[in-house]
């Protein structure tokens, strides 16, 4: 019994691979972006290429994607959170961090994918990069409270 790759606590015969070989359908857009993930880290390819909308296959490369995946270690998946998806709903979005090494360098996909349903059945449509945020620096003035907690103003504390 191994562990479901997408992180969650189930087993992957459990979780994601009835998804994947199509015995059960992704009741959310969560669900899907799991099993997606874990299509991914088992090279399930036809999935991957299955579940993304019809409209948005045009240009898929399915041997370089596949190649990509076999070529990548997957290192885990963390879902950052989501909006609509849904078993009611006919759009959602996850936002998510995929980990992986890429020829021995860390990564790190951070993306807000986009979910619609049709007909009952989730499919992804689109993602849109995260971007980081920028690093936002506080200048503390002299006479300010240092920021060590003593109590002393800057000036006569850390910033002597």
């Amino acid at each position: 019994m191994t562990s479901c790759p997408c992180g969650s606590t189930k087993t992957y015969s459990d979780c994601c691979e009835p998804i994947i070989k199509g015995t059960q359908p992704a009741e959310t857009a969560e669900q899907l972006m799991r099993a997606r993930y874990s299509a991914y880290t088992k090279t399930e390819m036809d999935f991957v290429f299955n579940s993304t909308d019809p409209s948005n296959r045009e240009g898929y490369d399915h041997e370089g994607t596949k190649a990509w995946a076999e070529n990548s270690e997957w290192l885990g998946l963390e879902i950052i959170g989501t909006v609509r998806g849904g078993a009611d709903d006919s759009n959602g979005e996850v936002e998510f961090i995929a980990r992986f090494k890429e020829n021995g360098t860390l990564r790190e996909h951070h993306e807000n994918a986009l979910f619609k349903r049709k007909e009952g059945v989730w499919y992804f449509s689109d993602g849109v990069m995260v971007k980081p945020k920028p690093v936002t620096v506080t200048k503390i003035g002299r006479n300010d409270p240092c920021t060590c907690g003593s109590g002393l103003k800057y000036k006569k504390c850390c910033g002597k």
